[in-house]
């Protein structure tokens, strides 16, 4: 039987008349790589938002690792890692820093960091780049630490928001050749992305429009259903209501 990482029942949230989220339902396997896909104003980052415990929904139910986004929202935050493309690292850090720093936000001891900043720059073969100013590195490297960093605590679930955003196509799949080594070791990937060929890469994929589901399933079915030859047609179909 599968384990599941994350259970949604019926989430909504409204800004006064608007509804931002409407009553959405899924559920996320242990290991799973998700893709949470949308337009912008779709909805995505207010679900996100919800799931990781920072805004509290209107009406619904949703467990995040068997935690409930009600009543335990600070054991949600210890167990899910986050990384953003708006935010990831500090520039004025080096990169020792800023895996010492956030290491000690996520509640690691002084050797842990140590023995999880060896690893980091062991696995990403950036010992080299230890003491440098995260902002004098390009941003495909930046990106790639950014990943590392919101795994050091070894999370249950990671959410990627628009993670691979500026960044070259190489340095892309590269990327996610790291989210695959992390779902392999049964970390859940929750990951949004504007970019259509990574959703290919997705297990699963949603569908947001207008603040509902509007699709869920594996990349290939869902090429079947709306008879496209690319995630691109399918996005551009639902988008159209077609």
């Amino acid at each position: 039987m599968k384990e599941l990482s994350i259970k949604v029942s019926n989430l909504s949230k409204r800004f006064g008349n608007f509804v931002a989220v409407d009553n959405i339902s899924f559920e996320v396997d242990k290991g799973e790589i998700f893709g949470f896909l949308g337009a912008n104003g779709a909805g995505k980052s207010t679900a996100i938002k919800m799931l990781c415990g920072l805004l509290e929904p209107s009406s619904g139910n949703a467990e995040i690792a068997g935690f409930d986004i009600y009543k335990e929202t600070e054991k949600i935050r210890k167990t899910i890692g986050y990384m953003s493309q708006k935010f990831s690292l500090y520039e004025d850090l080096t990169v020792a820093e800023n895996i010492r720093f956030f290491g000690g936000i996520y509640g690691l001891n002084k050797n842990e960091i140590a023995d999880r900043t060896k690893y980091i720059l062991d696995w990403l073969k950036i010992s080299n780049l230890r003491d440098v100013l995260v902002g004098s590195i390009p941003l495909g490297w930046k990106q790639k630490i950014a990943f590392a960093v919101s795994v050091i605590h070894n999370p249950k679930i990671v959410f990627l928001d628009e993670p691979t955003g500026g960044v070259d196509p190489i340095t892309r799949r590269q990327f996610w050749e790291m989210i695959y080594l992390k779902s392999g070791e049964g970390i859940t990937i929750f990951v949004t992305t504007h970019y259509m060929d990574e959703a290919e890469y997705c297990n699963r994929i949603s569908m947001m429009n207008k603040g509902i589901i509007e699709a869920l399933d594996t990349p290939e079915n869902l090429k079947a259903k709306y008879s496209s030859v690319n995630m691109d047609e399918v996005f551009l179909k639902i988008a159209r209501g077609k």
